[in-house]
């Protein structure tokens, strides 16, 4: 008897220690999540707002107007370049960091976390002075011969935007996969007559695909659903999922077709992240042999 009660202590320890960090998740994140899930199938009235009842209008609405197809498709086109400029940049970047002596490389990484600790808000107004139609690159174009460009509320100026922003959360990530690589298996690998192309092509890059992927799958769910760089870089005429649920919130008063829209963009990001990260996974093992 003596035995299976004594055991009961030790393996309860680990719940009971994650039941506050537990609580505290789903007070933030899952409590509102499902009240938003709920919301979306809520009726609503022009006159009278919210009503009681469930329906799946909202949902329908979405699903068939042509409307919604080209913000959401356009929101997840412009994720999909910049998580691909970030890897081009950010990918290299992180490979040259691992290779800099640690004065140099901590100079340098403090260079690529120093804007985080400015407001993404800042930022956005940052690239809305340079872009603009005075701005310093259209002047500089103005002086080179090019002349002035509409560079400013367009889709060039939300990727530049999402790219300035999300660019740390791609390189930290492949950064991190690089700290793991031995350096004496690229020596070894050399001295048995391999090229540097393909130590780097069988050796360097399996390494990196874990940090390339988290960091790209990051870097894809916060494009997505960002609202400050594409509200203030793109304007009304560029509308992305993220400003167009602020419009059904705050100016429609549609609060049921807004939470809709959230909860379809969060299992097309969902969906899509996980294929991704399927696809990867195979890349990486069939890598590695």
């Amino acid at each position: 008897m003596s035995g299976p009660a004594s055991m009961s202590g030790p393996k309860a320890l680990p719940y009971a220690m994650s039941a506050p960090a537990f609580l505290l998740f789903a007070t933030l994140l899952l409590v509102p999540l499902v009240l938003t899930a709920l919301l979306s199938f809520s009726n609503f009235d022009h006159h009278v707002g919210v009503k009681a009842g469930l329906t799946l209008q909202h949902y329908a609405a979405v699903i068939s107007d042509d409307f919604y197809h080209e913000i959401f498709l356009r929101t997840l086109r412009l994720s999909g370049l910049t998580t691909l400029i970030c890897i081009a940049v950010g990918a290299p970047e992180a490979y040259f960091l691992s290779r800099m002596s640690p004065r140099w490389r901590a100079i340098c990484l403090l260079i690529v976390l120093a804007p985080l600790l400015i407001s993404v808000v800042v930022r956005a107004f940052g690239w809305s002075m340079l872009l603009g139609r005075e701005g310093l690159i259209n002047q500089l174009l103005e002086l080179t011969g090019i002349g002035r460009q509409r560079l400013l509320y367009t889709e060039t100026a939300v990727v530049v935007g999402l790219v300035h922003i999300m660019m740390p959360f791609m390189i930290i990530p492949v950064w991190t996969s690089l700290q793991k690589l031995d350096r004496s298996t690229e020596q070894a690998a050399l001295s048995l007559g391999a090229s540097p192309f393909t130590v780097f092509r069988r050796i360097v890059v399996p390494q990196v695909l874990p940090g390339i992927l988290s960091g790209s799958l990051i870097v894809f769910g916060l494009s997505a659903s960002a609202f400050a760089i594409p509200g203030l870089l793109g304007g009304r005429r560029i509308k992305t999922v993220a400003t167009l649920i602020y419009d059904e919130y705050l100016h429609e008063l549609n609060w049921p077709l807004g939470a809709a829209i959230a909860i379809i963009l969060l299992v097309a990001n969902l969906l899509i992240m996980l294929g991704y990260n399927r696809l990867m996974e195979r890349r990486y093992r069939r890598a590695l042999g």
